[in-house]
């Protein structure tokens, strides 16, 4: 198996449908793993054999990875202005309800954000 393909689950009454429009191939189930070995099972009779990962899709998950996605961006500001503020991990982990590996990963991912180069002056519109 190669990279994993990602297809879209949607609801259909009790049914979940997953379409893969590039190899023309559908497939169904009652439940998502069943659909999965549904669509696993259409895309071999194609000739693709590729690890099938499915995304659910429903208005209710779509407003779910929407408010997580905000989360994640204002979790991340919090912990930025209070690590500039020099509190502690573990203060910055109370004081956001995160736990502290949270807040260390931020803080990775934070600093392997490349920063602006004073040498070449200040960013300014128009030049």
């Amino acid at each position: 198996m190669s990279t994993p393909l990602e297809c879209r689950a949607g609801r259909r009454g009790r049914t979940w449908v997953v379409h893969v429009p590039e190899y023309g191939v559908y497939g169904h189930g009652r439940t998502l793993k069943a659909a999965r070995e549904s669509t696993v099972q259409g895309l071999s009779l194609v000739g693709v054999a590729a690890e099938v990962r499915l995304v659910p899709v429903t208005p209710e998950l779509e407003a779910l990875r929407s408010a997580e996605s905000a989360y994640t961006a204002a979790l991340g500001e919090a912990v930025a202005a209070l690590a500039l503020r020099r509190a502690t991990v573990r203060d910055i982990a109370l004081a956001t309800g995160a736990s502290v590996a949270q807040v260390r990963r931020v803080l990775a991912e934070r600093s392997q954000v490349p920063k602006a180069d004073p040498a070449a002056g200040p960013d300014v519109p128009g030049r």
